[in-house]
């Protein structure tokens, strides 16, 4: 009987620290909306903005830099990804895969670099795309009340 019941209060505890994990996890999945990784050689962040919010601001901040903007929209079956092509002062090449998640959530990929990326510059680059966003997001609301 005491091996019975051991082996549930094991059993309980062992279910709770599950659940917490999966709680942290999905926790952090949704605050991860503000978190910009490095990850394959460029910065990705997920934003809760529309596909054409992101392209406009990510244009919008390359030009306050002087930066030549190549477009290239691509829709093949069901995934929606603007490709924004420019470059540095310094020449190198700077890559912006924005791809539609949801109808408001976008996901932004920033490699600056071709062979070996440059980490702080495409760093650099998205805080400029993210700061702009959220300007942007603050002036809607503005705008709207």
């Amino acid at each position: 009987m005491f091996k019975k019941i051991a082996v549930f209060i094991a059993s309980v505890i062992l279910l709770v620290n599950i659940c917490g994990c999966v709680a942290l996890i999905a926790g952090g999945a949704a605050g991860g909306a503000g978190t910009a990784v490095w990850l394959s050689g460029k910065m990705t962040q997920y934003v809760n903005a529309p596909l054409e919010q992101v392209t406009k601001v990510a244009k919008d901040s390359l030009q306050s830099r002087n930066m030549a903007i190549m477009t290239k929209e691509v829709s093949s079956s069901g995934h929606d990804v603007v490709q924004i092509r420019s470059r540095e002062a310094s020449g190198e090449k700077i890559r912006i895969d924005i791809h539609k998640i949801t109808e408001t959530r976008s996901r932004i990929e920033v490699r600056v670099g071709t062979i070996v990326s440059n980490k702080e510059a495409a760093d650099r680059i998205l805080k400029g795309i993210t700061e702009r966003l959220q300007l942007s997001s603050l002036a809607e609301l503005k705008h709207l009340s």
